[in-house]
């Protein structure tokens, strides 16, 4: 049985996503940026940002989705088969700076395998990472560029980012496993 803390709400996710949009421009001059969403969630949270980014640019933003399903290291590893879903740039990636986007960055091989699958598709000139929730317990050395929320977690912890478009609400929760005293 599991008990979910809400750390993030509706609002709060409205904001935070706010946030980084003007952190992306500031940082990057709002010119020749594309922004990618890794499936799933981290797709439907880079379509809000690259709204809000070129609603502060004035102008369109290219976006594009990619999954990593099949340049994960630990495809081997897993008993069940990957969920696969289409991938779209439909964009050069060459000269343009690339903000990966996902919902949470935890070990860092969700991020890597990004990369490799966004490389497939050209050579971008930067690539940086926006990421709603940073949870540590990083595996790799991948830092992100732009975090909504560092959220110090135990490893036994999980956590969940919910979006209106999968889930029906939008929230960030940290899940805590109870054990059940026996009666």
């Amino acid at each position: 049985m599991s008990t979910d803390k809400v750390v993030l709400d509706h609002d709060d996710v409205r904001r935070t996503l706010v946030r980084i949009a003007h952190e992306i421009v500031e940082k990057t001059g709002g010119e020749d940026i594309a922004i990618v969403g890794i499936h799933r969630r981290g797709a439907v949270v880079g379509a809000r940002l690259r709204e809000l980014v070129a609603d502060l640019v004035g102008e369109p933003v290219p976006f594009g989705d990619i999954d990593i399903s099949f340049y994960r290291d630990d495809i081997t590893l897993r008993r069940e088969h990957p969920v696969v879903h289409a991938s779209h740039i439909d964009f050069p990636v060459e000269g343009s700076t690339i903000v990966l986007v996902d919902d949470v960055l935890y070990t860092g091989r969700t991020v890597r395998a990004a990369i490799d699958a966004l490389f497939d598709y050209g050579r971008p000139r930067k690539v940086q990472l926006a990421v709603l929730a940073d949870r540590g317990h990083r595996e790799l050395p991948i830092r992100p560029d732009y975090v909504g929320k560092n959220l110090p977690t135990a490893r036994g912890e999980r956590v969940n980012v919910r979006v209106e478009e999968v889930d029906g609400v939008d929230e960030v929760a940290i899940a805590t496993e109870t054990v059940e005293e026996p009666a």
